[in-house]
């Protein structure tokens, strides 16, 4: 229940975001977020494709592709909600989800997906996200990590077996 909540409320903050954006006039943008001393920038960007608009011009493959990955993650939640335990999984999965999902009504209703601002630091510069961005990404790190955890402490326990 609480991982559907999560997934909920990131999908929905997120929506919530890119409609004040999309609201806005273009000529406002680009331009600072007040009280970032110019650090962050807030963009009305549109992008058809992937991350960098990769693959803009393959519009199926870039709804049907998500849709895919973000229902297996959703089975791989399901599957593990029933347990007490894989608390960090679980909720590393329900923010990826709902980072996606966000991105994925974009994808499927406006047919691009709105990102809206962009760090100014070194490389960062250059890519302008969203909130679904930052949650997939975060995400994705923290179920990678929680993967080495578990390989380590796996190996761990066989090599102690092995003594």
């Amino acid at each position: 229940m609480i991982y559907g909540v999560i997934i909920l409320l990131l999908a929905s903050a997120d929506l919530v975001l890119k409609q004040l954006v999309e609201r806005q006039e273009p000529e406002r943008f680009p331009r600072p977020l007040e009280g970032t001393n110019g650090k962050i920038l807030l963009y009305q960007n549109h992008n058809p494709g992937f991350p960098f608009g990769l693959f803009k011009k393959y519009g199926e493959l870039v709804r049907m592709l998500p849709l895919a990955v973000t229902s297996a993650l959703a089975g791989a939640l399901a599957a593990l909600a029933a347990g007490k335990e894989h608390i960090v999984r679980k909720l590393a999965l329900a923010t990826v989800i709902g980072g996606s999902l966000s991105n994925l009504y974009d994808r499927f209703v406006r047919r691009y997906v709105v990102d809206y601002f962009s760090v100014q630091i070194g490389p960062l510069k250059k890519v302008v996200f969203n909130l679904g961005d930052i949650c997939v990404f975060l995400g994705s790190v923290v179920l990678i990590l929680a993967e080495l955890v578990r390989e380590i402490r796996d190996n761990r326990r066989s090599d102690r077996k092995k003594m």
